[in-house]
């Protein structure tokens, strides 16, 4: 396969970025994405050109670290990580054009790597359960309903690599947000701080600068781990009845 990509350059987040194009021959239909850009760097590297830095780590669609919107899709044409997505969904001749994600909390650091510490602070403000609980109980100490345990799952799957915002026509992260606040609020360990974590985690969701959640769906449409547009609900739900209890007293 021969491809043309339009690559975004951008030397850091104070520099004004441009799109670049460049040629790319003998790409295997069964190489990955990032496969076929470690390519086009080894040609650049050869030719004495600046490599294109992406983000990536695992490559097996388990961290989320692959966050490129390829041809206007976070992660591409297919519902997977970018590690996961191979060049068989393109043609011979197709011109892709690569870009990072755009949303005002994820600052470009480099090309296509951006700063996604606004997931992390998130995470910190409550993404965690603090009564401690000594070593690890048996797996039937605890009982948990089918139904809880489905939905907690379900939530857990959330990687956070930042699809949702990118797809997002307003950059928010309420799904994100959700998928974490919904995994540890449904279990028994995260109920006794179920209010102060949804308060705490929506408040820092906020602070953060990302947008307004209009509930146009692009976000469940965009994740690659299929995290349900209802858990955006479902955490407006947890969040107005912790307002009210705080309101009380």
């Amino acid at each position: 396969m021969k491809l043309t990509l339009r690559v975004w350059r951008q030397r850091d987040a104070d520099a004004d970025g441009a799109m670049s194009t460049y040629e790319v021959d003998g790409i295997s239909p069964d190489m990955s994405f990032l496969e076929m850009l470690d390519t086009l760097n080894e040609e650049l590297i050869v030719t004495g050109e600046d490599p294109v830095a992406f983000d990536h780590d695992c490559r097996e669609g388990i961290c989320g670290a692959c966050s490129l919107v390829i041809n206007g899709d976070a992660h591409g044409p297919e519902r997977t990580t970018t590690c996961q997505l191979h060049m068989r969904s393109f043609h011979d001749g197709d011109t892709i054009d690569i870009e990072p994600w755009r949303a005002s909390a994820f600052p470009v650091i480099k090309d296509l790597v951006v700063d996604r510490s606004a997931f992390d602070r998130i995470i910190q403000s409550g993404g965690y359960v603090t009564a401690p609980t000594g070593a690890a109980p048996e797996a039937h100490s605890t009982p948990v309903p089918k139904p809880d345990a489905d939905f907690a799952f379900e939530h857990a799957e959330c990687i956070g690599c930042g699809a949702c915002v990118a797809a997002c026509p307003n950059g928010a992260a309420m799904l994100f947000t959700s998928a974490k606040v919904n995994h540890l609020n449904v279990l028994p360990q995260g109920a006794p701080e179920r209010e102060t974590r949804v308060l705490d985690m929506v408040a820092q969701m906020d602070e953060e600068g990302f947008g307004g959640c209009t509930l146009t769906g692009e976000c469940a449409t965009a994740c690659p781990k299929g995290i349900p547009l209802f858990s955006i609900t479902s955490m407006n739900k947890e969040w107005l009845r912790a307002q009210r209890k705080v309101s009380r007293g």
